[in-house]
């Protein structure tokens, strides 16, 4: 009973000393990357789980322990973490518990100690404010600078160039309601360049100012991120639920990062590409989230505990890019985290609420609302309309799962050939083609954005849009000025026909143009896709019902001047249905659209299309796109929503095979620092397990391979008369040692002395399962107590590639 307490103790106070070391640099560029690939790497963990916090360096009694009982202090770098590696989340935990003990105990003693607990309990709401401040500033900024370098493709204000064409005309007395995008003082290019706007000579002037102007941009953006932040191209949404499980990428969250990201994002929307501002704002959110991370030790020093903070800062930036700071909290829980404790969960609704009220103080709009597509529908939606919803939503199923099959075949190629070598090259001619195709159509001409509220809009006395432009607008309504059903004019089919081929433009120019060097976000794109579908279809279903309200399907709430089909609805559930299609959100993305239309009685059509696009997108392909770039990327990830299906067992995953060396361990006694040097030298591996002797293999801990070259390395410099024929014990008490010999090193302190274990005939989905959830790096695998060999996360990856027939050796970070 005494041992086994005394065991317990030891297992809750050592601490876990896990880190794979592989010398490699923390290199951020897209070729380092490439590289690394062919190199050995040991991606044993991923998991997501970010636990509690605790000071690496703190030197309390039950942290990190002491290298040698000759220094007091604990050993710099024991601990920590080096690029393109896994953080243990068990040790992590530990620490961060240990670290509450310490400070509750201190709490106690004196006034002082008391208040720097009080100051350490409040630092984590501190940082969340100052998260949420910081992002939603930016995200201020950002949607300012993109309308108005948007606007400057077709004009610019002689009032200040600075001034958006919005902003322009506001002030403007001689702006007719006909004409209320014609003001004096906005001058397109042609009216600059040739004095007129009228003509083939300035359309064909503002057609060149156009695509020269969207080369421009892109050409810039992709210069900068190649030049200074090869991380801040893509969305980055892939890679920051890689990070939340788990795995370290240097340079990823880092200052210039940020500060390039932000630019380049300002410049690829800018530019016309098919690409949204939304998903790269969470990677901007969390940049932030990190970077302040280092302005408070318990976040500094511990990775799992920062991970809090990134769950959040993903919150914040869906609160930010859409105006939604309830989805964004759900978006963080069901898409981005990998855990997701109720402590993270507060905090995510505070950093999103302040994200949120930032923003809107900032007024990007210019509307005073939040929302980003504001929406007011006058007519409910009728049951029997929940039959084309939910055909918008096998409609956004099929599109989603065409859309990731296309996409990932694309960005495979581009890996492959000689497209992956010339980013600069393929940005410039899919902008040039993009602008060429776009400008002759008004609505691919227009922002995404603008496109799709202008597609969401319900068509009222008020609206001089081409949709809008029906026959018989005489009819008029007291109590609203909503329209009643009636028969479509010739602009709407012209409208029709123009965005038919928008549509078909948006879904083949989307599937190369995200991928790209640039920050290229989906979400928008994707709303565009089925806004353009539900709006074609809406207006089917509306001229339908004006001209067959006598059918059995439309009488009782067709009649003539009534208006029960509303377009814009048909918009929004479509854009719904293909956003989630492609990304696989159920309960965030309706909370998402509700939030940005402020459409809160159409959450049941939401709700159906959301459900019938996953349902139809996984029966096509079981990934969303995320998870299917983290898969080409190779990011050492374990998917949670993945079932393990397999009846396999750990001894047939497990290293070393039959085949193979024997496994490579140290002795808890009976090895030199030459010995344990040239095993290092010699092998690749991230740790090492630490036996009893050879003979009898039985366990006792775990090393980490950094640990051991670190304290080494340390006691050559502060310990005198270490050499290589020094002997290093693992032992609690060092065994007396012949006369003249070297003074030993005694390592029992960076050995992790309750490493996880299961027998070889434990069933590989319960394996699965435990490093899931626990987050494990590794796990031994013993036999009688003899230790057989070890499973690393890479082991579990590579094991579930080769059961569903997928070439096991992508698993590596490419």
């Amino acid at each position: 009973r005494l041992l086994f307490n005394l065991e317990v103790r030891k297992m809750d106070n050592t601490g876990y000393c896990g880190e794979s070391f592989n010398s490699l640099q923390s290199g951020t560029s897209d070729e380092d990357m490439v590289e690394i690939a062919g190199a050995t790497l040991d991606f044993s963990s991923t998991d997501d789980v970010p636990p509690l916090d605790r000071d690496y360096g703190s030197g309390e009694p039950n942290g990190v322990p002491k290298l040698m009982d000759l220094l007091d202090e604990p050993v710099p770098g024991v601990g920590t973490y080096e690029d393109f590696n896994t953080i243990d989340w068990v040790r992590e935990k530990s620490k961060d518990r240990d670290r509450h003990r310490e400070i509750a105990t201190k709490s106690k003693e004196s006034t002082l100690a008391l208040m720097k607990s009080i100051s350490d309990a409040f630092s984590g709401w501190l940082l969340m404010l100052l998260v949420g401040l910081m992002a939603g500033a930016l995200a201020g900024g950002i949607d300012i600078s993109a309308h108005w370098m948007t606007d400057l493709k077709e004009g610019v204000c002689l009032n200040g160039f600075w001034f958006n064409h919005e902003h322009c005309c506001w002030n403007s007395n001689e702006t007719t309601f006909q004409e209320r995008d014609k003001c004096p003082n906005w001058k397109s290019w042609a009216e600059l360049i040739v004095g007129t706007n009228d003509g083939p000579f300035a359309y064909i002037m503002n057609y060149v100012m156009y695509v020269c102007w969207a080369l421009l941009f892109s050409f810039l953006a992709v210069s900068l991120v190649r030049a200074f932040a090869p991380y801040a191209c893509g969305s980055g949404i892939p890679e920051i639920k890689t990070i939340l499980s788990g795995f370290i990428i240097r340079g990823y969250l880092g200052k210039w990062t940020l500060m390039i990201k932000t630019i380049t994002l300002v410049l690829a929307v800018s530019s016309g590409l098919s690409l949204g501002k939304e998903g790269p704002l969470v990677h901007v959110a969390c940049c932030c989230g990190n970077i302040l991370c280092h302005l408070f030790t318990k976040y500094r020093r511990n990775e799992a505990k920062r991970r809090e903070v990134l769950s959040a800062a993903a919150a914040v930036g869906v609160s930010v890019a859409f105006g939604a700071p309830i989805g964004g909290v759900l978006f963080s829980l069901e898409e981005v985290s990998y855990y997701f404790p109720l402590k993270t969960l507060w905090r995510s609704f505070f950093a999103a609420l302040v994200a949120a009220f930032t923003l809107r103080s900032i007024n990007p709009f210019g509307n005073s609302r939040l929302v980003l597509f504001y929406v007011e529908f006058h007519s409910p939606w009728h049951l029997l309309e929940l039959i084309p919803f939910v055909l918008l939503g096998i409609f956004g199923g099929i599109w989603g799962a065409f859309f990731i099959r296309a996409n990932i075949a694309w960005c495979r190629r581009r890996k492959t050939t000689w497209l992956g070598h010339y980013p600069v090259l393929e940005v410039l001619v899919v902008t040039a083609v993009t602008a060429l195709l776009a400008f002759p159509n008004s609505y691919t001409r227009m922002s995404t954005s603008e496109l799709i509220s202008e597609l969401f809009n319900d068509c009222g006395l008020l609206d001089s849009s081409q949709l809008c432009n029906y026959a018989n607008v005489s009819v008029t309504k007291s109590s609203s000025d909503a329209l009643p059903d009636r028969p479509a004019g010739q602009d709407v089919y012209t409208a029709m026909w123009q965005l038919s081929l928008a549509l078909v433009f948006k879904m083949l120019i989307t599937v190369v143009t995200f991928g790209m060097k640039v920050p290229s976000g989906l979400f928008i794109p994707s709303m565009a896709v089925g806004a353009i579908a539900g709006r074609l279809l809406g207006v089917g279903m509306e001229q339908l019902a004006y001209y067959h309200h006598d059918w059995v399907i439309f009488r009782g709430w067709c009649s003539p001047g009534a208006d029960c089909i509303t377009p814009g609805l048909y918009a929004m559930v479509g854009a719904t249905a293909c956003l989630g299609g492609v990304t696989r959100m159920t309960v965030s993305l309706v909370v998402i659209m509700f939030e940005l239309t402020g459409g809160l009685e159409y959450i049941v059509p939401l709700m159906a299309a959301t459900m019938t696009s996953k349902w139809v997108a996984d029966a096509l392909g079981r990934e969303g796109i995320y998870e299917a770039h983290i898969r080409l990327n190779g990011y050492p990830f374990l998917e949670p929503k993945e079932e393990f299906s397999h009846k396999t067992l750990a001894m047939d995953v497990m290293r070393p095979r039959r085949s193979d060396p024997p496994l490579s361990v140290i002795t808890q006694d009976g090895m030199s620092v030459e010995e344990v040097e040239s095993l290092i030298a010699e092998t690749s591996y991230s740790g090492f397990p630490v036996v009893v002797s050879h003979e009898s293999q039985r366990l006792v801990g775990f090393v980490q391979r950094r640990d051991l070259v670190i304290s080494i390395e340390n006691a050559r410099q502060r310990q005198e008369g270490v050499v290589s024929a020094s002997r290093i014990f693992f032992t609690e008490y060092t065994p007396p040692q012949p006369p003249n010999s070297p003074p030993p090193l005694k390592l029992r302190g960076i050995m992790d002395l309750s490493p996880f274990t299961v027998t070889d005939h434990t069933a590989m989905d319960i394996v699965v399962d435990i490093f899931r959830k626990l987050g494990l790096r590794q796990c031994l695998v013993t036999h009688n107590g003899r230790l057989l060999g070890i499973i690393t996360k890479k082991d579990i990856l590579k094991h579930m590639a080769q059961m569903a027939n997928r070439d096991p050796d992508s698993i590596l970070f490419n």
